[in-house]
């Protein structure tokens, strides 16, 4: 199938090429190299050292006879974007390529507005491409569990059944964004769902968890092929960061009590998830939605875990809680659904010690990498 990746330079969608390259499919990259740039802008870095995409392709040629197509350029020019959508003639759209961080969007109003219109129109330029250019092609949007918040009650996978007076109706499943960056992706969802009842397209939103993780089976066979590793208070994870922070003998710092939880999948089950997506489209006119994770977590159930792992191999590590630079709830219920990508196939891989040990050593291998200064957050939804 031609497949084409929208931010596949990025963390989840570079293993995505490598894995569905692997599988047969015809892989090709749209990405406008924003997420190297805003390294530079917040004097970040990956905590591994990355290839440029030119070096990386070529190697994963030579590596394996497959070649990956890449495009340079920005969702929001829309003639650059025709033009690729007619060269490559998709049958499969997978859109990674949004401004990711919540953190980011908050830093002030420029980057609030930059991410609502940089993942708004993005999206919406890449729903118009679609339906001119290739109109049986199947989107698949992802979206954030983020866009559900915390919720007193079982998240569905997009919709709900409601009940009130006497009637009933399944309604999308009601949104509490907690950042300028959730709101965008909750947008898209309206949007995406509005044109499927318009004009007939077929959409995939995944809904995803926090990915964890560094390897694929792909990503280790040179080091060129190397994935990048946030760790920063402002693309970093929690589990990131607590990982780097066991590895230079910081304190693990947890943002108030810790009780935040969220929904958590390893990045070779996002992939897995990404390949199911694609051998099983949304049918014509269907905005289909999933919960893309595989186990729930509280902050503080992180930093233990990291703590444990860390001194089994001989290094202190002590939880430190910090006064909570986002207005959030730090305790509260969270329990999401998460079937349908499991009645599809995807087997989940767990967060065990061993898989926690396997970042723990690349965090330990690279710790001279780290930006001592972005250990710690700066960013205040205040």
């Amino acid at each position: 199938m031609r497949v084409l990746i929208a931010g596949g330079d990025g963390f989840c969608g570079w293993p995505t090429a490598l894995y569905l390259s692997k599988q047969g499919h015809e892989v090709a990259i749209i990405d406008n190299l924003a997420r190297r740039k805003w390294d530079e802008e917040l004097r970040s870095n990956s905590l591994t050292p990355i290839a440029s995409l030119q070096a990386r392709v070529a190697k994963w040629e030579e590596l394996t006879g497959n070649t990956i197509r890449y495009y340079i350029g920005d969702l929001n020019h829309y003639d650059f974007l025709c033009e690729v959508m007619r060269q490559v003639r998709p049958e499969a759209f997978v859109h990674f390529a949004e401004q990711r961080s919540a953190p980011y969007s908050m830093i002030d109003r420029e980057h609030a507005v930059f991410t609502q219109v940089n993942n708004v129109v993005g999206t919406l330029n890449v729903a118009y491409a679609i339906r001119e250019l290739a109109p049986d092609c199947h989107l698949i949007k992802l979206g954030t569990m983020g866009e559900y918040g915390t919720p007193n009650i079982d998240i569905e996978e997009g919709y709900i059944e409601i009940e009130h007076n006497g009637r009933k109706d399944v309604l999308p499943y009601p949104k509490q964004p907690g950042s300028f960056y959730h709101l965008s992706k909750v947008h898209d969802s309206h949007n995406l769902m509005f044109i499927c009842r318009i004009w007939g397209l077929r959409v995939t939103d995944l809904n995803q968890g926090v990915v964890y993780g560094l390897h694929t089976d792909e990503t280790r066979l040179d080091p060129v092929l190397m994935n990048r590793f946030d760790y920063d208070g402002v693309f970093g994870t929690a589990l990131n960061r607590f990982l780097i922070q066991a590895a230079i003998g910081h304190d693990l710092t947890v943002y108030g009590r810790g009780g935040q939880t969220r929904g958590f999948l390893n990045i070779t089950d996002t992939v897995r998830c990404i390949e199911i997506t694609v051998n099983h489209p949304a049918d014509r006119g269907e905005f289909r939605v999933f919960n893309q994770f595989t186990e729930e977590f509280s902050v503080l159930e992180l930093a233990e875990k990291v703590k444990k792992v860390a001194e089994r191999e001989g290094h202190k590590a002590e939880i430190a809680h910090l006064p909570n630079p986002r207005v959030e709830k730090e305790s509260h219920y969270f329990h999401a659904k998460n079937t349908k990508l499991q009645q599809l196939g995807l087997t989940p891989n767990l967060l065990t010690d061993e898989v926690l040990l396997g970042i723990f050593e690349a965090a330990l291998k690279y710790k001279d990498r780290v930006v001592m200064s972005n250990v710690l957050p700066d960013v205040s939804w205040g």
